[in-house]
């Protein structure tokens, strides 16, 4: 099934993002790799895809795993948890409806 996964930036945490971004896009490119992965990215501070130093607020990740349990286990030890880039995260089924 897949199931979403929001994580919501501290204040300033773009310094933690950079430090911490090489290890999270191993995990994304692993997942990408075993083809669980259907999409992934950062919420940009302001209104653009480069936002600077405003940064980002959050990020998105829609991804397959076998349970509700092992999303919430894979997300607890994603590296900007570790890093103190998310104040929260959230994981919640998902269903496509589109593109079909």
């Amino acid at each position: 099934m897949l199931y979403s996964i929001v994580g919501q930036d501290v204040a300033g945490s773009l310094p933690l993002r950079l430090a911490a971004r090489p290890a999270h896009l191993l995990r994304l490119q692993a997942m990408q790799d075993q083809g669980r992965l259907l999409l992934a990215g950062p919420f940009p501070a302001v209104d653009a895809i480069d936002p600077g130093a405003a940064g980002f607020t959050g990020s998105l990740i829609v991804a397959e795993f076998a349970t509700l349990q092992e999303a919430e286990a894979w997300a607890a030890a994603d590296p900007y948890v570790s890093a103190g880039v998310y104040a929260s995260v959230s994981v919640k089924p998902f269903k496509k409806v589109f593109p079909a």
